[in-house]
């Protein structure tokens, strides 16, 4: 018996397809979406944090759990959490997810620019809104 699909939301490095194939994932089914009453917070890594009126975008993709498990196993990857989502594709579409977020929030003085700088390289190249894009930092 195969694993069943699960559609995941990554935010973060991860909406990269070909990421995700570096690292013996195979996302199936890519759509651009966001996820509302959260926003996109840099420290080390990306997280997701609740703020009301807000919104993240991302890329929904199914995977399978082992799949997720193998992702979230990396280093420094341990603390992400799942937690479930309402996405919404870029055609309004609603998906339950999954997300995964940091537990806690990164401390105020917490940065990692090329980090940042990598993810709107990606945002970029998937087409992402450019106000979007500038805001991450």
């Amino acid at each position: 018996m195969t694993d069943r699909r699960i559609d995941s939301f990554f935010y973060g490095l991860f909406m990269d397809g070909q990421l995700l194939r570096n690292n013996q994932v195979t996302p199936a089914k890519p759509r651009p979406a966001y996820v509302e009453g959260f926003r996109l917070c840099i420290g080390e890594r990306a997280t997701l944090i609740p703020s009301s009126g807000a919104h993240a975008y991302g890329m929904l993709f199914a995977l399978t759990h082992s799949e997720l498990d193998r992702l979230y196993a990396g280093p420094g990857l341990e603390r992400y959490r799942p937690e479930a989502v309402l996405a919404r594709t870029l055609g309004g579409q609603a998906c339950p997810a999954l997300c995964y977020n940091l537990r806690e929030v990164p401390s105020h003085d917490e940065r990692n620019p090329e980090y940042a700088a990598r993810l709107q390289e990606v945002l970029r190249k998937l087409g992402f809104p450019d106000e979007y894009v500038a805001s991450v930092f």
